[in-house]
């Protein structure tokens, strides 16, 4: 379970946190002063922290830097008013992960701890390296292919280097979990290390995420911000689907990697860090070099080390011992004993081409525990195994997984999440028709769900769905 440390003095403040992200998946704690968080902080060791910037016995300020000495690689997120925003802009260059501004915006704070608590799970979790098939670890690349065997080895060789680094692989194949195992493995783990999806945020606020933009910088910087790029400082950058950054950024990240220095966007005073950058794409970025979309020069600094991640299609028994990870992961969490797969299933999922890769296995094998039952997972068990419906996971309509059979199995289960679970079904059946229906397009989607794109790529995220899975090739 992953716990959240929320330190202000305001009770309501304490109140609302308890009662928005208090749940079956995250614990809420809470203290009235900086002493009391520093105490629940060394006892518990949150995964995300909270911080009111003004506290009644210190600044919030004071004790971020006393617990940041605890731990740097947590993420903190301070809540100010007007009165301190210089004080968090402050704390961000020392390395806090963001701040958010009184009066607090739910919709807000949901989409930043969903990004924070990822984070964290990114650098305080190691991945296991695994050819075995009892493997039982929350986080793991796992296979035993010949081609995973090489992944293995370039992650051992470069890991300790201080090297640049580019995955290529297609979506779904791990190159997140394999970045978080560089970077576990080298000497910057107790380092910051920060994440930024280029694919994921709009070009015109890509630059100011990775470097950041000075007050005025454009319309609405009414403050300075600090980028990923400088809180990475003496750590690990990870830019993933780097090849979708625009030129202009393409040519700001270049200059970092010849001589270490940037400018913020609308700034003019060069900025030194020392940032190791591990990047990833499932873009054919040789292709994007020839067709004038992504610069050579930078091409050639990024893939210094280059690790290619197969798909899964390509990995031989690994389907089998994928999906028998998976199911020992997630059978505690749903409430069942599923032990193994019958022959049958087995031969449906090693006949399919898995679009998704991993990924999508994943979430296959997730989709047929909440109707699985006995002791081995039985075809009937999986969701359609076909063009109508693998990519959604499900079956074809809403009637088909919302039907009385679904809702009696999980009541016969002991479900104590039903609404849970069957809202979670259904968001995802109507997100991945609606992306089928725009071929990938994220803008277009929002506006047909009547939702921001911000809210969509949250949803999109917590439910395990690549908009690039729908993208015409």
């Amino acid at each position: 379970m992953q716990s959240l440390l929320v330190i202000d003095d305001e009770p309501s403040i304490l109140k609302a946190f308890e009662r928005a992200f208090s749940n079956e998946t995250t614990c809420v704690l809470t203290a009235k002063n900086g002493a009391d968080g520093e105490k629940l902080f060394k006892e518990k060791s949150p995964d995300v922290v909270v911080i009111d910037l003004r506290l009644p016995d210190m600044t919030g300020l004071e004790l971020f830097k006393r617990l940041r000495e605890q731990d740097p690689r947590i993420p903190f997120i301070f809540i100010t008013g007007h009165g301190t925003v210089e004080s968090a802009i402050e704390a961000t260059k020392l390395g806090a992960y963001d701040y958010l501004f009184k009066p607090l915006e739910l919709d807000e704070i949901r989409s930043l701890l969903e990004k924070a608590f990822n984070l964290s799970r990114l650098v305080r979790v190691q991945p296991v390296l695994a050819e075995d098939d009892d493997i039982t670890s929350g986080d793991a690349i796992v296979g035993r292919c010949r081609a995973m065997k090489e992944v293995y080895k370039a992650i051992g060789r470069v890991a300790s280097q201080n090297l640049t680094v580019l995955l290529l692989g297609e979506s779904g194949t791990g190159k997140e979990v394999v970045a978080q195992a560089i970077y576990h493995h080298s000497d910057r783990a107790k380092a910051p290390f920060q994440a930024i999806n280029c694919a994921a945020i709009p070009d015109a606020l890509l630059e100011s995420e990775i470097f950041g933009h000075e007050r005025g910088a454009f319309t609405d910087a009414n403050r300075q911000r600090i980028g990923k790029l400088e809180q990475a400082d003496g750590g690990t950058l990870f830019l993933d689907e780097v090849g979708d950054m625009s030129p202009l950024t393409q040519a700001k990240l270049l200059r970092v990697l010849q001589d270490k220095t940037f400018e913020r966007v609308g700034g003019n005073s060069p900025i030194t860090v020392d940032v190791r950058i591990i990047a990833a794409t499932n873009h054919n970025l040789k292709q994007l070099v020839s067709d004038g979309l992504f610069r050579s020069d930078l091409y050639f600094r990024l893939s210094v080390v280059t690790i290619n991640l197969p798909p899964l299609r390509e990995r031989d028994d690994d389907i089998r011992i994928l999906a028998e990870f998976f199911l020992r992961k997630y059978s505690e969490e749903f409430g069942k004993d599923i032990r193994g797969l019958t022959p049958e299933t087995l031969e449906l999922l090693q006949a399919y081409r898995w679009p998704g890769n991993v990924r999508e296995l994943e979430s296959v094998m997730k989709q047929s525990l909440l109707t699985a039952r006995g002791n081995l997972l039985l075809p009937e068990f999986l969701p359609s195994l076909g063009d109508a419906s693998i990519i959604g996971g499900l079956g074809t309509t809403a009637d088909d997984y919302l039907s009385s059979r679904f809702v009696t199995e999980r009541l016969e289960a002991g479900s104590e999440n039903l609404y849970s679970e069957a809202i979670s079904l259904a968001e995802s059946h109507l997100f991945r028709q609606t992306l089928r229906f725009t071929k990938g397009n994220q803008l277009k989607a929002a506006a047909i769900l009547g939702i921001s794109r911000v809210t969509l790529r949250s949803k999109l995220k917590s439910l395990s769905i690549e908009a690039s899975d729908f993208m015409e090739t």
